[in-house]
């Protein structure tokens, strides 16, 4: 089997461990230690439903998930509205994340050359134009999913030599916190791994495959559920590193010493190597992010997804510029990147239900078409953000 039949999955990962999923991990591990796992395990399960959903329906109907909610909205009072919804959400959601792409890449090549976080994020931002322009992406992604794979190595093994404190994290995961103090970054965990771009992302992604290479579905399905599964120990692992160097002393941990996680392995070195897996993290993220849009606006307002069509650039365009925008703002780094995060988990819900009601009534789906139990599953997970959200912004 050939790696383009095969890496959907694992772009997909690649996308949400991104420097969002590493500062907010970090934080969260240093913060509240193992106290929020159960934010993540609800979020890697979370993501598997959903993501599986996308898998499916692009399968099925041969398009992107806005793009089949175009198609099948034939009524100018419903379709009209719910393409403004699509474009806005996720506009507005990926300018956010994309300014945590590039300000996480900036942080690390910063502390190795103080050029500034503004200027190394528009360094970012012109590279990943480049990339996207000439439409060589594939490559360059295969490069950075190494690289991320890498820095997710190395934190296991800084990780197993540290010397963990297995009793401790154990009472922990098993005494969750959820209280005022830790909902903004529960909905930052959620924000990072549950990403409403990937859904997008997703369902374009395996239609163009199964139109290249055809496969069953099941391998689709397999793939994205593995991968998703081994992003989320990463993450894991990475929150695991922060609890052990910094719990306790939260106040200690901000951009400037993130790769202290590193030092027990590292020494030295470990400002280099965290700053290379930064750049890697944030770069794959700052391409996918914009990629994902295009797709997402391009098949809601049905206009060519052909990466070298106008419109399709011009909406990539505008996502990457926001992102280099805020870059300039002057925002604190960390806090520019919980943001973006804790508004994607914001803006999950709106895009969960609308990927729900196309698994229950798309024409096309067939014996693919959502059954009782992925139709609890989902309202569950959408049930449980909602709830999150509104006591966030309203207890």
């Amino acid at each position: 089997m050939s790696q383009s039949r095969t890496k959907s999955g694992y772009i997909i990962a690649a996308a949400f461990i991104g420097p969002g999923t590493v500062t907010t991990a970090s934080l969260a591990g240093a913060q509240f230690g193992f106290h929020l796992v159960w934010a993540l395990v609800f979020s890697v399960l979370a993501t598997i439903v959903l993501q599986d959903m996308a898998v499916r329906l692009g399968f099925a109907t041969g398009k992107g998930m806005s793009e089949a909610l175009h198609h099948q909205f034939r009524l100018p009072w419903i379709k009209y509205p719910l393409v403004l919804l699509v474009v806005g959400a996720i506009g507005i959601g990926n300018a956010a994340y994309e300014s945590g792409n590039l300000t996480g890449a900036a942080l690390g090549l910063n502390n190795i050359v103080a050029l500034g976080i503004g200027p190394w994020g528009g360094v970012m931002g012109g590279l990943a134009a480049i990339l996207l322009w000439r439409g060589k992406y594939q490559l360059i992604e295969n490069v950075l999913v190494a690289l991320v794979a890498i820095m997710a190595l190395v934190f296991v093994v800084t990780f197993a030599v540290s010397e963990p404190d297995w009793s401790g994290m154990l009472s922990q995961i098993t005494d969750p916190v959820i209280n005022t103090e830790s909902l903004t970054t529960i909905l930052a965990l959620i924000g990072t791994t549950i990403v409403p771009y990937n859904l997008f992302l997703h369902a374009s992604l395996i239609a163009r495959q199964q139109q290249e290479h055809s496969q069953p579905a099941s391998e689709y399905r397999r793939q994205s559920g593995i991968a998703i599964g081994l992003g989320g120990l990463i993450t894991l692992v990475i929150m695991a590193t922060a609890m052990q160097t910094f719990f306790g002393k939260a106040d200690a941990l901000n951009a400037g010493n993130l790769a202290a996680q590193l030092a027990p392995l590292l020494g030295p070195y470990a400002e280099v190597f965290f700053a290379m897996g930064m750049f890697a993290a944030g770069l794959t993220s700052a391409i996918t992010a914009p990629l994902a849009a295009a797709y997402a606006v391009c098949g809601a307002l049905n206009k060519p997804t052909d990466l070298t069509s106008v419109w399709f650039r011009a909406v990539w365009g505008i996502v990457l510029v926001a992102g280099v925008v805020a870059t300039l703002t002057g925002t604190k780094p960390l806090y520019a990147i919980l943001f973006a995060q804790a508004a994607n988990g914001i803006l999950l819900p709106v895009v969960a239900l609308l990927l729900l009601y196309m698994m229950n009534t798309h024409p096309q789906l067939g014996a693919l078409r959502n059954r009782l139990t992925a139709n609890l599953l989902g309202a569950g997970v959408v049930a449980l953000i909602v709830g999150l959200t509104y006591q966030k912004l309203f207890a």
